[in-house]
C-alpha cells in the first residue's frame, strides 16, 4: 500500500488477509503512554461492518504484538496496524464439521501472520518473531503462536475437547511452529 509505513498480504487456509503499519506516529493525548508506545488494531471483516468478533480478534492480537514489539523504544507514539479480511473460504457444505469452519479462530493465522509481516515491511523492532498454525480436533478448533524461541504467545481454543488432548495439539503445534521458523 502506497500510504502505509509498511503493508504485507498472506493468505492462509482459504482467507486472504491485506495488512497495513503506520507509525510510529503521533498519538492523541489521551491514549499516550509516558514510557512506551500504544499499539492499536484494527480487523476489517471481508463486508459489512465490525462486530464483537472483531473486536475479540483485535484483542488477541493487540495482546500478542504487546509481547514482541520493541515499545519502549519509542515513548509516546503510536503503531497503529489495520488487517482487512480481502477473501475468506467458500461456506461449507452442512456436516459434520462446519461448526469448525464458522468458528471465529479460523482466520485468526492469517490475520496474525499478515500482522508480523507487515510489522516487518514497516522496520518496526521486534523482540522475536512468531509463527501460527490452526489444529483441528474433532469438535474443537485451537490456534497456537510460538515464538522463535519456544515461548507460547497465543493459545486460543473453541469447541470440547479434553485437556490432555489440548496438551498433545500444543506440542505439536510448537514442534510445527518451531520448525518453519528455522
Amino acid at each position: 500500500l502506497h500510504r502505509a509505513d509498511g503493508s504485507a498480504t498472506y493468505s492462509y487456509n482459504g482467507y486472504t488477509v491485506l495488512g497495513a503499519v503506520n507509525g510510529p506516529i503521533e498519538v492523541q493525548r489521551r491514549d499516550e503512554l509516558p514510557e512506551e508506545a500504544a499499539i492499536e488494531v484494527n480487523v476489517r471483516p471481508a463486508s459489512g461492518v465490525g462486530s464483537t468478533k472483531e473486536r475479540h480478534l483485535e484483542t488477541i492480537i493487540h495482546s500478542a504484538l504487546r509481547r514482541v514489539i520493541l515499545t519502549q523504544n519509542f515513548p509516546r507514539t503510536l503503531i497503529q496496524l489495520t488487517v482487512q479480511i480481502i477473501s475468506c473460504p467458500e461456506p461449507a457444505a452442512p456436516g459434520k464439521y462446519t461448526h469448525i469452519t464458522s468458528s471465529v479462530l479460523a482466520v485468526l493465522p492469517a490475520l496474525l501472520q499478515t500482522s508480523l509481516l507487515a510489522l516487518l515491511s514497516a522496520s518496526i523492532p521486534l523482540d522475536t518473531t512468531y509463527t501460527t498454525t490452526s489444529v483441528q480436533l474433532d469438535r474443537s478448533m485451537h490456534v497456537f503462536a510460538f515464538t522463535a524461541e519456544r515461548k507460547l504467545l497465543v493459545a486460543e481454543s473453541e469447541g470440547d475437547f479434553e485437556y490432555e488432548a489440548w496438551d498433545e495439539l500444543c506440542q505439536k503445534a510448537e514442534e510445527e511452529c518451531v520448525a518453519l521458523q528455522e
